[in-house]
């Protein structure tokens, strides 16, 4: 069930047989799953590390945690498109604001299965993840944390993860940014974002994934950020 000697994250490969058994319909969608103390005795790990895949499989949506109730398996979300892709540094530039950036973590990691179907990558692919915090005139106004393919990301340095990953992107590859596929939902922050994002526990975020292609319809850029529901609106235009 774990292998602990294959070099693969345990939380990863934790989080591989939680989705597997939602796939295969043991685990039903709308049911709790069992407690951390029983999956840690199952996995024989320890409740930190189920912890850990736990709230990772929260972060994608595939998990959904209750007050009080436990921990439930998420029923799927509808998705809406908006119409236009723009980097975070370029629209708080459009907004008059001084944006930057801090970079929680970066590094090279095996991709996990949601990874490799955003991304479209062939199994035991590495994806780099960056986890980072976006500020508008030193306001903290989002939470992010992005995978992208290692192939990619090799011809990234650290400066172009601080600054404009748009930009760098279309300077290594000498593309432009093309469509990207957004799903949105309302969220309360998490224990774990709530002190980047300088709010309280508890607080109304939005939540966003998005997967954002080059011009030649490759998937390079696969995100997952918490707004800051007070600080930031989005806005949909609809053509009739």
């Amino acid at each position: 069930m774990i292998d602990k000697q294959s070099g693969i994250p345990i939380y990863i490969q934790i989080q591989s047989n939680i989705k597997q058994k939602i796939e295969e319909g043991i685990w039903q969608v709308g049911s709790s799953i069992p407690a951390e103390r029983q999956l840690a005795e199952m996995f024989q790990v320890s409740r930190m590390t189920v912890r850990q895949a736990i709230q990772g499989l929260v972060d994608d949506n595939i998990l959904q945690r209750r007050v009080g109730a436990g921990t439930f398996i998420a029923e799927k979300k509808l998705t809406e498109r908006l119409e236009a892709v723009t980097s975070f540094t370029n629209l708080m530039l459009q907004e008059g604001k001084i944006p930057s950036t801090r970079v929680v973590s970066y590094g090279i990691r095996p991709a996990s299965t949601q990874e490799q179907e955003a991304l479209e990558l062939p199994d035991n692919s590495n994806v780099m993840k960056i986890e980072r915090i976006r500020y508008g005139d030193k306001v903290p106004i989002l939470y992010e944390v992005a995978s992208i393919p290692e192939k990619i990301a090799s011809l990234l340095t650290k400066e172009d993860i601080m600054n404009s990953l748009y930009k760098a992107i279309e300077t290594s590859l000498d593309q432009q940014i093309g469509e990207a596929e957004q799903t949105m939902e309302a969220a309360l922050v998490s224990e774990k974002v709530a002190p980047y994002l300088d709010v309280k526990l508890g607080s109304p975020v939005m939540k966003l994934r998005q997967i954002t292609y080059l011009d030649d319809g490759r998937p390079f850029e696969f995100t997952r950020s918490q707004y800051v529901g007070s600080r930031f609106q989005f806005v949909a235009r609809v053509k009739q």
